[in-house]
Parts: C-alpha cells; sequence; structure tokens
C-alpha cells in the first residue's frame, strides 16, 4: 500500500503513515463516522456500536481517536445495558399496544380482546425473535457438522436421546454467548463443537471493559439454566429419566463453566467484581455446598476465595454480575440434587 497523502509505502498492517501521521483507513473511517450517526439518530445503540467497534479495530492503539472510539464505546455499552430498555422495533410494539388499549377503553369488550392480542403478539415476538437467534448457528454448516460429530461421540455411549439433548442443551448456552455479543455490537462465530470438550465461539473483536466481558460471560449459564429448566419440565412431563439426567449433567457443566477463572464465565464474570462483591459470591458458594454437598461447589469456593484475597477487583463493582452469579449458583446447585429415574 502506499500512503495516499505523500505516497510512502505502507506495510499491510500499518494503521497510520509513519511519514505524515495520516490513517491509512480514513476514508472507511468517515463512512463508518457516518454509519454511527445514522444509527444514533435512529436510537439504535447496537447498531451504532457494530459501526464504532469496526472503526476501533483500524486506528492505532493509543492515539486520540482510539481513545475516543473507546470512550463512545463504553458509554453506548452502558446504555445498550440498562435495564428495561427497548429497541425501536419493540417500542413501535409498545406504542401500538397503547393505541389498541384506548381504543379498547372506548369500545368496552373489543378493548379486553385488543389487550389480549397484543399480549399474545408480544410473546410471541419475543419467541420469534429469540428463536430465531437460537436457530441462526444451526444454518452454518461448520456449526452442524461439528453438533453431528459431537452427538454421535456420545451416542456410542449413553444412547442417542440422552446424546442429542446433551448437545443441544450446550448449543443453547453457547448461543445465550452469541445473542449477547450480537447485543453489544460485537462480530461474532457460530459455535464450534468440540466432542468431549464442549463448544467454542471465536471472538473476532475484544470487550471494551470487564463489565462487558461480563455481560457476555455470564449470558452463556443463564441460556444454559433455560435448557436444563426446559429438560427438567419435560422430565415432568413425559416421565422419561433422560430428560432428568440432561438436566442434570447440564446444570453440573453450566456449574463447572462459573469457575472463577478466565476464560471460563465465572472468570469474566469475577473481572467486574468488587473485592467485596467476590467474597459474597464465595459466601454464596460456601451457602450452596453446604446445602447441596456437590462437590464440584467446593473447587469453585477455593478459587472464588484465592481470587478476593490475591486481587482488589474493580472498586466500582458490578451488582448485576454479582446477582447473576448467585442465582446461576443457586438454580444450577438445586438442579444437581434432581434425582435420575432409569427409564424402563
Amino acid at each position: 500500500m502506499t500512503c495516499a497523502a505523500c505516497g510512502t509505502e505502507l506495510p499491510a498492517a500499518l494503521l497510520a503513515c509513519p511519514r505524515c501521521g495520516r490513517l491509512v483507513h480514513a476514508d472507511r473511517l468517515n463512512e463508518l463516522a457516518a454509519s454511527a450517526r445514522a444509527a444514533a439518530d435512529r436510537d439504535d445503540p447496537t447498531a451504532t456500536l457494530e459501526a464504532w467497534r469496526e472503526a476501533l479495530e483500524l486506528l492505532p492503539a493509543g492515539s486520540r481517536q482510539h481513545e475516543a472510539i473507546l470512550a463512545k464505546i463504553s458509554e453506548l455499552s452502558r446504555i445498550v445495558d440498562a435495564p428495561g430498555r427497548a429497541r425501536p422495533a419493540q417500542r413501535d410494539v409498545h406504542a401500538h399496544a397503547l393505541h389498541k388499549t384506548g381504543v379498547g377503553k372506548a369500545l368496552a369488550g373489543a378493548g379486553v380482546i385488543a389487550l389480549l392480542l397484543w399480549k399474545f403478539k408480544f410473546v410471541l415476538g419475543f419467541v420469534l425473535t429469540k428463536g430465531k437467534l437460537l436457530l441462526l448457528g444451526l444454518t452454518k454448516w461448520s456449526t452442524l457438522f461439528s453438533m453431528i460429530l459431537s452427538m454421535g461421540a456420545y451416542w456410542t455411549v449413553w444412547g442417542w436421546r440422552f446424546a442429542l439433548g446433551l448437545v443441544l442443551s450446550i448449543y443453547v448456552h453457547e448461543m445465550g454467548h452469541v445473542v449477547a455479543l450480537r447485543r453489544f455490537g460485537f462480530r461474532v462465530t457460530a459455535p464450534l463443537f468440540i466432542p468431549g470438550v464442549g463448544a467454542v465461539i471465536r471472538l473476532q473483536q475484544h470487550p471494551a471493559n470487564a463489565r462487558e466481558d461480563a455481560r457476555i460471560g455470564l449470558a452463556g449459564p443463564i441460556y444454559g439454566l433455560g435448557a436444563a429448566l426446559a429438560c427438567c419440565g419435560l422430565w415432568l412431563l413425559t416421565g422419561h429419566g433422560s430428560f432428568a439426567a440432561i438436566a442434570r449433567v447440564g446444570a453440573w457443566i453450566n456449574l463447572f463453566n462459573l469457575l472463577p477463572v478466565y476464560p471460563l464465565d465465572g472468570g469474566r464474570g469475577f473481572r467486574s467484581m468488587s473485592r467485596r462483591q467476590r467474597w459474597i459470591a464465595a459466601a454464596a458458594l460456601a451457602t450452596a455446598w453446604y446445602f447441596s454437598e456437590e462437590g464440584l461447589l467446593a473447587l469453585l469456593l477455593v478459587v472464588a476465595a484465592l481470587r478476593a484475597l490475591a486481587e482488589r477487583g474493580d472498586e466500582e463493582g458490578d451488582p448485576a454480575a454479582i446477582v447473576q452469579y448467585i442465582g446461576l449458583v443457586a438454580a444450577f446447585s438445586a438442579l444437581t440434587l434432581l434425582p435420575v429415574p432409569i427409564d424402563e
């Protein structure tokens, strides 16, 4: 490449001309800035984050522009993470619902029907959007093929029903990370399954701060809890012991992922916690170990205490991370007590 300003020959990986200081990707940066402004005008912080994250990759680390964009990303990620924030499409649904409700009050009985229809529409829309994201990975051949390989490996040991359920529960866990990554405007690959290990997602961009990393890390176990509870419900409905086994093993796998060691999900959650919050997490682990007698919790407790002793942690702390972590520990500990009956 050559510099557009002074004609100096440049290595492909260089981001700024060493002679005149011109940014190599100045034109692309201008396009991304325009895209970010347009997304901000639409009040779409996720799309704005996507544009600024790509721009960050094209700026030299430590430069004034790099620091300014990094600050924008941190601010926007807090907006995206704000509880109760609705996306533009969701706000349209809410406005439509309020309109329907107002008409309903005028038309009495018709309003009740309209409200019920709206609630059904809202739930259906939530299921469709989340379901669409969950199914996204299955459209990638690498994910689907590696899932089949993993299922075949587990099938030979535990049978097809348990193998299918286990692979799907791991898939849901990984897609939880994908959903969180997309929410924060990251580029991300579909999950790749490794038989006997689980699945991995290759992160193409790095989180801007510890809080963002905690949300992404703990999203996997949150979705994994949903998968385990679904299997538990299927066991109660059908009486098939394999569903109880999948729920219990899935809970144990997710509990292991809460180990406070990077790059496991628990380690990413601990990054954003203050020292006091880490001691609270350790106390929660001790309580869960006392009531469940699950040996894995003893390991989590030891590592959590060591991290609380060795590191000061984030001084600001992260209330959402500690609440999510304790809730997940409690839920998964309870699920490890699930009896696993033998199918007849």
